[in-house]
């Protein structure tokens, strides 16, 4: 039997509703541009070395609380430290590289495929949306004034600007509060394993988890979701109309 209608639904928007290009990807391609000036390195050993690091920098929970506000910061720092490792690559080639980097992948930017349209439905069916975003509040409204997102929610609420963000319980005490939503009427919907799924459903929210790249439930995922879909436009059909 399918589950009653939420009354709400919070949104993450990051790999949720927008994509950007996959980080190996845009590392290998920036890495053949570069290709003259990184010698006597291949590009695909420095595009390598470069994945290693940004996984493990993004993967510490502190670094990544601070980082997120100052993500092209945080970048040139990876690059510069894992060039110091590859002499005789400079600092300044560093730096290159990175705003390079940067700039592919926001180009790269785009709404997942049935994204918007899964959107409208939830609002169409009268389900009060709220976006819940972490990081900076000029980045993330920038994302959201390119793709038109501000008309699909009822509440936006980005960590930069209200001074929280997930996991930390208050923020999704806070957009329930604004949309008027207990949590055993609240769903949360994205792709990180503990933001949108492990954290709310300690709060009582049903958790389902966007895996919008289709690469399946990691074998050392740490919790279960209660749902799982690869595009917004499936929601509507998980729960009894």
């Amino acid at each position: 039997m399918a589950p009653p209608r939420p009354r709400a639904i919070l949104v993450d928007m990051d790999d949720t509703i927008l994509a950007a290009g996959q980080r190996p990807e845009v590392l290998l391609a920036v890495a053949r541009e570069f290709a003259d000036a990184l010698a006597p390195y291949a590009p695909e050993p420095v595009s390598d070395r470069l994945e290693t690091a940004l996984t493990l920098f993004w993967s510490d929970p502190e670094r990544h609380r601070i980082a997120r506000f100052s993500i092209e910061e945080a970048r040139r720092g990876v690059v510069r430290e894992t060039f110091a490792t590859l002499p005789p690559l400079t600092p300044d080639l560093a730096d290159r590289f990175a705003a390079r980097f940067s700039a592919v992948r926001d180009a790269m930017g785009t709404c997942f495929p049935g994204a918007l349209e899964g959107l409208q439905a939830l609002k169409d069916l009268g389900i009060r949306l709220a976006l819940v975003t972490n990081g900076s509040s000029a980045t993330q409204r920038a994302k959201i004034e390119r793709f038109g997102l501000a008309a699909f929610f009822d509440h936006i609420q980005i960590e930069g600007e209200v001074g929280f963000g997930k996991p930390e319980p208050r923020a999704y005490h806070h957009a329930m509060a604004a949309l008027g939503a207990e949590p055993h009427e609240t769903w949360m919907v994205g792709d990180h394993l503990d933001w949108e799924v492990r954290a709310p459903q300690a709060l009582g929210l049903t958790a389902v988890w966007c895996d919008g790249f289709a690469k399946g439930l990691p074998a050392n995922a740490p919790c279960t979701p209660d749902h799982t879909v690869v595009s917004l436009s499936e929601l509507p059909g998980l729960f009894a109309r």
